[in-house]
Formats: structure tokens, sequence, C-alpha cells
């Protein structure tokens, strides 16, 4: 008979013993799966939606809650900034491109955003239905933000004040949806975009009470305007060096480079990932332990079955290949398993992330660092497999027999 399909049913000669060590080895695996899927999808994230952005601007405080805020939007900013000294930063050499972003409502949780045309080209979006906005007090919808709420366009809708749910509606000032994103899997696919100038009447409409506002109010409310965030592309890598440190200087802002403050964030995860890695190589060395102990006390148990496969011709290296197999069938088994819990985990996290409207994670990725978890289990299942093989392979037929 072949030597797989002995294997395969030695194996399932004793049901709960290979159940345990199926999930032990899985486990661990999915531990290893689990964690390299994360780091690839938050990876992945944070370059799809920082793709572009040299410096992020807004107002002092924490560098990488600028960043939280401005970017992810997951975090609250830190305040506003004058729209005067926005615009000397648009108009300065080393800046390509700017683009303002004006926070502070929302819509059943998603973050209304005032900016401009250019916020949705910087990440290539496209309509899926309808058109963008052409005037004050018109928003699009991301795909994500159209597909919680029901909004469609022409549907109008009253923003209320804040990043979350529960503020003060603004009734006085409604928006009137124009077009939704179709899905770009990244920040845009749960915000609902608009004019700047739209977040502005919505926020001077709201203080002007029920006498409204005169010419001289106006005036003034127009020359005290803010934004909330800045995102500034170079025209020099240059200026990578010496725009921050000029903006943290002399202004009353802060600059945030992206790549710095993501990688601290990175480090700071990082933490957690080593310790899943480590419980995961606990759970490996605990499953190749039980392995061996499995295979150490199968050969003591088949000693009659061995040496009736020797009497009948087979040599030793027949009986080693019969034990191998039988450690290669549990690591294929248990790599399989380990694998999809993995992914059926990491899919979780990025459905619970969705729901929390965080970060957006890919999903159905495959990296290649994926390919070292088979090449694991393997290992463990060969080097557990090794000292009984061995003894197999030095035991003389006749004590085999005599055992019997």
């Amino acid at each position: 008979m072949n030597t797989v399909v002995i294997a395969w049913r030695y194996l399932w000669s004793r049901p709960l013993s290979t159940v345990l060590n199926l999930l032990l080895l899985g486990l661990g695996l999915a531990s290893m799966t689990f964690v390299l899927l994360m780091n690839e999808r938050l990876q992945r994230a944070f370059d799809r939606d920082l793709a572009g952005i040299d410096v992020v601007i807004g107002a002092k405080g924490s560098p990488l809650q600028l960043i939280l805020a401005g970017v992810f939007h997951i975090d609250v900013p830190p305040g506003n900034i004058p729209l005067a000294e926005v615009r000397k930063l648009q108009a300065h050499p080393q800046v390509a491109q700017l683009i303002p972003l004006s926070l502070g409502d929302n819509f059943r949780g998603f973050r209304i955003v005032g900016t401009t045309a250019d916020y949705v080209q910087h990440y290539q979006a496209r309509l899926g239905v309808g058109a963008l906005w052409s005037a004050p007090m018109q928003a699009v919808a991301g795909a994500q933000v159209a597909d919680r709420t029901g909004l469609r366009p022409g549907d109008r809708f009253v923003g209320s004040h804040g990043l979350g749910g529960g503020g003060h509606a603004h009734e006085q000032a409604p928006y009137v949806l124009t077009g939704v994103l179709a899905p770009c899997g990244c920040v845009l696919d749960r915000l609902i975009l608009t004019s700047t100038e739209s977040v502005w009447q919505v926020h001077e409409e709201m203080h002007a009470g029920t006498d409204g506002l005169d010419a001289a109010d106006r005036e003034a409310l127009a020359a005290d305007r803010e934004v909330t965030i800045a995102l500034i592309r170079y025209n020099t890598p240059l200026a990578a060096v010496t725009f921050p440190r000029r903006v943290n200087a002399d202004t009353t802002m802060q600059a945030a480079a992206p790549a710095v403050e993501i990688t601290r964030l990175l480090g700071l995860l990082g933490v957690g990932a080593r310790v899943l890695e480590g419980v995961g190589l606990v759970l490996l060395l605990t499953a190749g332990l039980g392995v061996f102990m499995a295979l150490w006390s199968a050969i003591r148990e088949r000693r009659s079955d061995l040496a009736l496969l020797r009497m009948l011709g087979a040599p030793p290296g027949r009986l080693v290949a019969l034990l191998l197999a039988e450690a290669l069938w549990l690591a294929v088994l248990a790599t399989v398993a380990g694998i999809a819990a993995g992914q059926a985990l990491a899919t979780l996290v990025g459905y619970a992330l969705q729901a929390e409207r965080s970060i957006t994670l890919a999903a159905g990725l495959w990296p290649p660092q994926l390919a070292a978890v088979p090449a694991l289990a393997l290992l463990v299942a060969v080097l557990a497999a090794l000292l009984p093989a061995w003894s197999v392979y030095r035991a003389d037929v006749a004590l085999l027999s005599d055992e019997r």
C-alpha cells in the first residue's frame, strides 16, 4: 500500500491525539499568519493614504495626532490655523500643492470635510453616480458613507457639530448631495466632502442666531476664517529638510512629517506584534513536542506492525518514510487550518475597524512573507519526527519481532 495512505490511516488511528496536535500547531501558525497579514495590511493602508503627502500642517500639539486626524481621520485635530497663514504657505516656492481641510461636523458619525476638488483628484477617486459639488452647501459622499446611511444624489441632510455623533444639528444650513464616489479603498470612502466655503457658511450661520449677520459682521468673520489642516506636497526633495523647521520655528503652526510619525506608530504597534509572535512560537514549540511524543508513543504501539512490514521486505528507509509522512500530514493539515484561521481573524479585524469608521484595510492579501508559515510548519514536523525516525531506522527486526 502507498506510504502516504498508510501514514494517513495511522494518523487518524489516534483521533484525539491528532486533533490536539493539530489544534496546537494550527494556533501557532494562525498567530504567525495574523501578525504577517496585519503588518502587511497596515503598511499598505498607511502607504495608500499617505501617498503624495510630504508634510501635514496644523495647530501646535502632537504631531502624531495631527497625522491621524488630518490624513486618516481617526483622531481629533489639535485645533484650527488661520487661513491667511495657509495662503502664505501655498505661495511658498517649495510648495507644489496645498490641499486645505476644514473639519468640525459629522453626519451620523461620518466626518464632513471642507476641501477642494484637488483632494478627490489626489486619491484618483472616481464618481460612482452624480457629480462633484459646484457651489456651497453641496456635498459628495464616499462609498462607505452612502452604503451605511442610504444617501443618494438629490438627498438633503443636516450635519451635526463635532466629529462624533450626538452634537448640535445645524438645521439652518442643510446640505444637498450631488454625487457618490466609487469605492477606492482609501480614506475618502468614509468621508463626506464639500467645499471649504460650505463649512464656513454653516458655522457663520450658527453664530448669526435669529437676527442674522450684517455686512460688517460678515466682513469680520471673513477676515478671521480658518482651516483645520493643510496637506502639502513639495516640489523638491530638499524642502523636507528646511520647510518643516521653518514652519515650526517661525509660525504659530506645526509641521508633521508623515513618514516619521507613522514609523514611530508602527514601532509602538510592533511591541504587540512581537508579543503575539512570541505566543505563536511558544505554541509551535509546544506543538512540536506534542508531535514528538505522539510519534514516539506510536512507535511503541506499532512495534508489531513495524516488525511485520520488515519481515515482508520493507527496508528501514520505508519505515522512516512512514513516520515522516505522518508528521508531514500533520504539518499540511495544520498549515491549511492555521492560514485559514489567520486570514479569517485578519478579515474580522478589518471589518471591525471599518465598522468603527477607522482605517480601511485591504482584504485578500497574500504577502510573500506568508510562505514562511508552511515552511515553519514543515520544519517543526520534521524536527519532531527525526528522533523517532532514527529509532525506527536503527531498530533490529529481531527485537521488534520479540516485542511483538
